[in-house]
């Protein structure tokens, strides 16, 4: 294999909803360093029926050339087809880097190139860099349980690919001014060529906590005792407006649902403002929410590692804190509120 034949950083653009998928957008600010790093080209690969008008939307946010597969056979995701697209195009243009959102369509596409390409995948990235003068790329995720951060490479092979979490990388601000290059591209692909149909769509019907999408995050561990403990983080969360979040002990210890566990194994959130309470700070909590703006730790042990993480950290018993934090939210909070409806019947 010719390393010198692989340049540039491609980006795979998910759509979702008829825009962009917001992982999407975060990788390409991403991929902007790595390329500008490589003194390289950053390109997104779009797929989809109708999707060529947010081309434009990918070079604001980055993208020097944007590859673009529209055709009503991309209506709907199916691994077989976006698969040979893909891989159509990585035949003919040959990238360095190839990263994809690790959301359930991303890993799909991802594993399923990856079968069929001379390369390896890594899963599940939090970090990413590449080598100036090599062009390794070296995506780290946990690892051994989250116990440890380990950095994977790919030497003989390329495209070097990986796939990585939502809301661990920062999209750029968007530039309408900005322009690039547009390839219409296509393959000779017909529908009686993919085994797989969509016949019907059904959206989730049940209500998911959409901790991810929260901008105050309340979040508790095994130090809150037990579930009656636990109780005070959804007071304090009920006070503030705030989404409940839990370590992985709490969730597996059955006081609340997995859709609140935050970490490695549970969702990555990046809110304003992050509670951490009763929560040791185990590195496979911290990758889900390192990135917070603000983030707040009350825990009895000094020497936890949470505290190394956080901006403010309280040393205490937090049963005995948390209803402090509720009383103090509580009178403010109604300070204010008499304080507008004074205003607004003066």
């Amino acid at each position: 294999m010719n390393f010198d034949d692989y340049r540039g950083v491609w980006v795979f653009l998910e759509v979702k909803d008829g825009a962009i998928a917001p992982v999407a957008l975060e990788l390409l600010g991403a991929g902007r360093q790595l390329a500008d790093k490589r003194q390289a080209k950053l390109s997104g690969v779009l797929i989809g029926e109708g999707v060529s008008p947010l081309a434009r939307t990918a070079l604001s946010y980055g993208a020097d050339r944007v590859f673009v597969y529209d055709a009503p056979i991309y209506r709907d995701y199916r691994t077989e087809a976006y698969m040979r697209a893909m891989l159509g195009c990585v035949e003919k243009h040959k990238p360095e880097i190839l990263l994809y959102g690790a959301t359930s369509t991303g890993k799909d596409l991802a594993s399923a190139v990856a079968t069929d390409l001379p390369t390896g995948l890594t899963a599940d990235s939090t970090q990413l860099d590449v080598e100036a003068d090599t062009g390794l790329l070296l995506a780290s995720r946990p690892a051994f349980g989250g116990n440890i951060m380990a950095t994977i490479l790919c030497k003989k092979y390329r495209p070097q690919m990986a796939t990585v979490r939502p809301r661990v990388m920062k999209a750029l601000p968007p530039d309408p001014e900005r322009s690039g290059e547009i390839v219409a591209e296509s393959i000779p692909l017909q529908e009686e060529d993919v085994r797989t149909k969509v016949l019907e769509i059904v959206r989730a019907t049940t209500r998911r906590a959409r901790i991810e999408e929260a901008d105050v995050i309340v979040s508790g561990g095994k130090g809150m005792g037990g579930p009656a403990g636990f109780e005070l983080i959804r007071r304090l969360a009920g006070t503030l407006g705030a989404a409940v979040g839990a370590s992985r002990d709490v969730v597996e210890a059955g006081w609340i649902g997995h859709d609140h566990q935050v970490g490695q194994t549970g969702v990555t959130v990046t809110p304003k403002i992050y509670f951490a309470i009763g929560i040791s700070g185990a590195i496979q909590h911290l990758v889900g929410m390192q990135n917070s703006g603000l983030i707040i730790a009350i825990n009895n042990d000094p020497a936890a590692p949470i505290f190394q993480s956080c901006h403010y950290g309280i040393v205490g018993d937090a049963l005995q804190i948390v209803p402090l934090l509720i009383d103090a939210f509580e009178t403010a909070l109604g300070r204010k509120e008499k304080e507008e409806a004074h205003a607004g019947e003066v």
